[in-house]
């Protein structure tokens, strides 16, 4: 038989489609389970620091819901937190926040620091600077931070009672 009269019967091309078609499929599927999987693992291990994230009520979520009022001292910071700098280690800030927790803020080469109005550096950051994070939590407990504002401390007021004010 000659070749070319196999490749080019009608039989040859339709199973040539079917495996294309198959394969196209197969990719998709392989595609979709490695999405799947790393949609998973994020949510798994986001999940498990979400109360280091973020210092979650004590006593759960499922709790009266009239006491989530501003005055609440179990509110949950879902995109930030507010403490003061006990360690700088190179780009991680450690802070001591509401109820002493302490957290790891990740400071990125995007990340703005501003005093006031001016922008500053992470090397401009001192221990017992009193600072306001705005970011993202990523899954290892941390807070990806995108602003960090230094705030003026103010004179004999707990931290603990400017929180949820």
């Amino acid at each position: 038989m000659d070749c070319n009269k196999i490749f080019e019967s009608k039989t040859f091309k339709i199973i040539t489609g079917i495996l294309l078609i198959l394969v196209i499929f197969l990719l998709g599927f392989q595609l979709g389970t490695m999405i799947g999987f790393r949609k998973a693992n994020f949510s798994y291990k986001w999940g498990e620091n979400y109360h280091r994230n973020f210092a979650g009520p004590r006593d759960g979520f499922m709790r009266d819901m009239g006491m989530m009022g501003p005055g609440n001292k179990e509110f949950i910071e879902p995109h930030g937190t507010i403490g003061e700098i006990i360690k700088i280690d190179n780009q991680n800030i450690i802070i001591k926040g509401r109820d002493n927790v302490e957290k790891i803020i990740k400071v990125k080469d995007e990340t703005v620091i501003k005093k006031l109005n001016t922008d500053v550096k992470i090397g401009d950051l001192k221990i017992n600077d009193l600072i306001v994070i705005l970011g993202s939590p990523n899954d290892l407990g941390q807070i990806d931070a995108k602003l960090i504002r230094i705030m003026p401390k103010p004179e004999n007021i707990p931290i603990d009672s400017m929180k949820n004010n």
